[in-house]
């Protein structure tokens, strides 16, 4: 069984490609994720101007990142998305790698236009809280 119950709430929009809630149901211990940055093994950042692609690149870092926590995708209780755009268009073309690389599990997620992130030539960054049961 797993720790993260996502929570509907059939008063508001349908829209939205997500669960409005999760509730993490103990015991669990609790995975939190640095941002997972568009950067390849040697440390540079992966598609320059791409936003799409560098959003499969930091989902593929934040699986894992989320491996190395003995935790998955599944697991996951929330996201932070962070494009650095001002085009909306930006935002859903990443919003929709995301989405689709969680596949049936939709956790709450905040998608957000930012200024700038870290690392040179970087559009996207992806942050995670998870919540895991270990085996006993």
């Amino acid at each position: 069984m797993t720790a993260v119950q996502l929570i509907r709430a059939p008063q508001l929009s349908d829209v939205a490609e997500y669960a409005y809630a999760a509730d993490v149901v103990p015991p669990a211990r609790l995975v939190f994720t640095a941002g997972a940055c568009p950067l390849d093994a040697e440390g540079r950042t992966v598609a320059p101007g791409d936003p799409a692609a560098q959003a499969r690149q930091v989902m593929a870092n934040l699986t894992t990142a989320l491996a190395a926590a003995r935790a998955g995708l599944a697991d996951v209780v929330k996201t932070t998305v962070y494009v650095a755009s001002t085009d909306r268009a930006d935002l859903v073309a990443v919003w929709e790698v995301v989405r689709d690389v969680f596949g049936d599990h939709d956790p709450p997620s905040t998608l957000l236009g930012v200024t700038v992130l870290g690392y040179p030539d970087q559009l996207v960054e992806v942050e995670a809280v998870a919540a895991v049961r270990d085996a006993a």
